[in-house]
């Protein structure tokens, strides 16, 4: 298929500034790897921002490109396939941002799009508790609206990047003595002051990406809330539909260089004569094809099961390619040198979060089934 002029000026582009010192970020980054570089990475986003590629699908009047879905697709395949790194803003740009031109007060929007387009403030996701993961509905973290402020006092885990982050989105109880999704509010938390704690924690890989957040008489002002008080949970679930849009076909690049890294690996070490590594590694040729395909076909669409079904099928996928590298590897990826892990160890133990954060694949499977297909509710105790 004979590229688009947009795809064109998008690896053109690539092609021309993945050069002096950003060079060396090409393949860094990403899942377990959020500690490379991470600087230089944040340069090279503000360099994009300058340069206009931030926001593509924002609208216009929000300082957007307004592209259509076609060539938010190019650039993000195109991104991808350049080794371009990680991006740093994704929470800001690709979750918050939508979200509050959805959603937010036109003084919201004034205040947090231009900084979000400009890379000029990161943002955090608050939405795990330690007795709240997959069950988001069972958040205990409880903001009072007391003088112009709310006070937050509560917890949140497995907060990815916070540590690094100038706010945060909070999904805090806002109702004393409600329950499950109702009385929950969408609070805008700035985290460098004196009533947050971040902590990060430790992984298998070694790497510390995610944290524990710990608010005490945290404070914000009253309006930063997005949506009235109580419409929680609604903006929380757009925030998650927006998560699962164009970028997953960028994931999907990293995904295809990752199998065709591990066949290598596998060709140079001969385990690729083992004939069943070879059909499983075809296998997940196979499969990453229709991940694709079923991206492809669900872009831009409502929710519904089609929708709800995605991050299933690519975090079995690419926990099964974790297994793949260490059998591609053969003896040699049951030890270290006692340094770091090289990448197919870090692959390997990282997918294996892959089917718990998000959302596990239990609870993901009973909220399909009860919420999108309509199901009988699971007995419950």
């Amino acid at each position: 298929m004979e590229p688009t002029g947009f795809r064109r000026e998008v690896a053109s582009w690539l092609a021309d500034n993945l050069t002096g010192e950003f060079a060396r970020l090409r393949g860094l980054g990403g899942p377990g790897r959020e500690h490379e570089e991470f600087d230089l990475r944040l340069a090279w986003e503000r360099h994009l921002a300058a340069a206009g590629w931030t926001g593509l699908g924002w609208p216009t009047e929000h300082g957007g490109r307004g592209l259509p879905l076609d060539d938010q697709v190019a650039f993000h395949e195109e991104y991808a396939a350049s080794g371009a790194p990680a991006r740093v803003n994704h929470i800001g740009e690709q979750l918050l941002g939508p979200t509050l031109i959805a959603f937010g007060t036109p003084q919201q929007q004034a205040r947090f799009l231009p900084k979000i387009l400009a890379v000029d403030e990161l943002w955090s996701q608050g939405y795990s508790e330690p007795g709240a993961g997959s069950d988001l509905a069972a958040v205990s973290t409880s903001a009072v609206l007391r003088d112009g402020e709310w006070i937050i006092n509560g917890q949140k885990i497995w907060t990815s990047l916070a540590h690094v982050a100038d706010w945060c989105f909070v999904l805090a109880r806002t109702e004393p003595g409600s329950q499950r999704h109702h009385g929950l509010s969408y609070l805008l938390v700035p985290l460098r002051q004196d009533g947050v704690t971040v902590r990060p924690i430790q992984q298998l890989t070694g790497t510390s990406e995610f944290n524990e957040v710990f608010f005490d008489d945290a404070r914000t002002p009253a309006d930063h809330v997005v949506g009235a008080p109580g419409d929680g949970w609604k903006i929380a679930m757009a925030t998650l539909g927006f998560e699962r849009g164009v970028s997953t076909l960028a994931q999907q690049i990293g995904f295809r260089r990752e199998l065709d890294d591990i066949t290598t690996e596998a060709q140079r070490t001969g385990t690729y004569d083992d004939p069943l590594l070879r059909a499983d590694l075809t296998r997940a040729a196979i499969g990453l094809r229709v991940l694709r395909a079923h991206a492809l076909r669900t872009l831009g669409r409502p929710a519904g099961p089609e929708v709800a079904v995605g991050k299933l099928l690519w975090a079995q996928w690419h926990r099964g390619l974790g297994e793949l590298a260490m059998r591609a590897r053969g003896a040699r990826s049951l030890t270290s040198d006692g340094a770091e892990l090289d990448d197919w160890q870090r692959l390997y133990l990282f997918t294996r979060a892959d089917t718990i954060y998000g959302g596990s694949d239990e609870i993901e499977r009973n909220i399909i089934a009860e919420r999108v297909l309509g199901l009988p509710r699971e007995a419950r105790p």
